[in-house]
């Protein structure tokens, strides 16, 4: 019932910026949190960042804190995450995930999920 959809993701060099959006679509009034997922080739999913959508409360990775920030804007029912000073090991597709829960990082607490959006750092 719930349809998310991520775009922004491109090739950037090391030290650049760049901010992903999630549009949210369907019936998103039972949903508390949004989060930003990374998955790298042959590795696991991980969590990178969460926003409460009541509130906005953020929770981030230690990986990414200080460089990432999720915001949202509800009614436009869009998710964002605004990337900088952007390493390669940030290269990933990062998937945009929805959850009626808040206190998780967990990907299998997470009930909905787009298709992803590559980022690639690389010179």
């Amino acid at each position: 019932q719930v349809q998310l959809v991520e775009s922004g993701g491109r090739l950037v060099q090391p030290g650049d910026s760049l901010r992903l959006s999630c549009a949210a679509s369907g019936n998103i009034f039972d949903t508390n949190a949004m989060a930003w997922f990374s998955q790298a080739p042959g590795k696991e999913r991980e969590f990178v960042a969460r926003i409460r959508l009541t509130g906005a409360l953020t929770y981030y990775a230690d990986s990414v804190k200080g460089r990432f920030t999720i915001s949202r804007d509800n009614a436009k029912n869009t998710v964002y995450l605004q990337m900088s000073s952007l390493k390669p090991d940030d290269t990933a597709v990062y998937y945009c995930a929805a959850s009626t829960s808040w206190i998780t990082t967990l990907p299998d607490d997470y009930d909905y999920w787009g298709q992803g959006t590559q980022v690639t750092v690389s010179l």
